[in-house]
């Protein structure tokens, strides 16, 4: 790990010293994980297609998604994968929260990527019945809910937005609490994932909004000056974020319309599980419905829709759900559904963030 071999020569070559600095880091850790798409992204993407590890579309859904079917998926193996490597290089791996962090994204990529499995193994959109994967994620939630209960000086109040004096005391509900929002955030991305890119530009913008929540947490400086809780090695998590984000838009490159990669469940359950985890570290569980607003859209229109349906014996509230199918179904080109989500993504980002002075 070179984090490590540099701050042991510091004290022979001064030069060093700068990778003691989160900033420099952070940088350093994006960098890598985009350059690692960019040399081995082809190499990867043709070793799916010599497998025929492809997507197979639903035939329920939009027509003009047949066109799609054969492309090749479960490209968030190399997006983690490259993170990692990442994070080995510049990251304190074997920081408490960096550990956490990296433990439930495993866990929940490996429940995609056995979702994933089996819908190649079958040839049909088709995977992991929805309580299997709700069971297997519940379990990890409530695992990391534990994990974060029961570290060191952990604080399980719940904080809102703006309002500093507005504090509720969870105590061992924070678990359950901790748990609801790993398998809302995972599952709200996945549903987000059903256009080229839609689910990973607003990935990109809510990370950086957490990164700098991440970083201000772990800087007790600016964590007093900003009145914001004081989180003990937070920053690192920063560093992770980072990779996350960096290999997210070398992803981006393959990703972008029209395709040549997908996500897969593999990749969309552990970065939703990423985000939704690091707003449980930094204490700001709330404000993830502002940032993340996109992907609270997409799983509110699902819910909406399947209980208007059931309502109003069979009439339905959308077109299509989750909602870009509705847009797509109302004429809208697929590009101009991606971007627009994204511009949205942007302003919500931008809106948590001055939320950090609002108080």
């Amino acid at each position: 790990m070179l984090y490590r071999l540099f701050l042991e020569l510091t004290s022979e070559v001064s030069f060093f010293n700068v990778f003691r600095y989160i900033t420099m880091r952070i940088i350093l850790a994006a960098l890598t994980s985009m350059a690692f798409w960019f040399f081995l992204g082809p190499r990867f993407i043709n070793f799916i297609k010599a497998y025929h590890l492809q997507q197979y579309i639903r035939a329920e859904g939009p027509e003009s998604h047949q066109k799609k079917a054969g492309t090749p998926t479960m490209g968030g193996v190399m997006v983690l994968g490259a993170a990692l490597a990442s994070c080995m290089l510049w990251a304190d791996i074997f920081s408490r929260l960096v550990l956490l962090m990296w433990a439930v994204i495993v866990l929940f990529a490996l429940v995609g990527f056995h979702d994933d499995y089996l819908k190649i193994k079958r040839r049909r959109n088709e995977g992991l019945s929805g309580r299997q994967k709700l069971v297997l994620q519940c379990l990890i939630g409530l695992g990391a809910g534990v994990a974060l209960f029961f570290t060191g000086n952990f604080d399980p109040t719940l904080t809102f937005p703006v309002f500093k004096n507005l504090i509720f005391n969870l105590g061992p509900f924070y678990i359950l609490f901790a748990c609801l929002v790993l398998v809302a955030t995972s599952n709200a991305v996945n549903l987000t994932d059903g256009l080229d890119g839609l689910a990973t530009g607003p990935l990109i913008m809510a990370g950086a909004t957490y990164m700098v929540f991440a970083y201000c947490a772990g800087n007790s400086v600016i964590a007093g000056h900003l009145q914001i809780p004081r989180v003990p090695g937070a920053a690192e998590v920063s560093v992770v974020l980072a990779a996350l984000i960096g290999s997210s838009l070398g992803f981006l490159w393959y990703n972008t319309y029209p395709a040549e990669v997908f996500l897969g469940d593999v990749g969309s359950l552990s970065l939703g599980a990423a985000l939704g985890l690091t707003a449980l570290i930094v204490k700001q569980e709330l404000l993830l419905i502002l940032v993340g607003g996109i992907f609270v859209m997409e799983a509110l229109s699902v819910i909406f829709q399947v209980v208007f349906f059931k309502w109003t014996n069979g009439k339905r509230l959308f077109r299509m759900s989750p909602i870009h199918h509705h847009f797509e179904l109302k004429g809208w080109p697929e590009p101009k559904i991606i971007v627009r989500f994204w511009i949205i993504a942007i302003i919500l980002g931008l809106a948590g963030l001055s939320t950090l002075k609002l108080r």
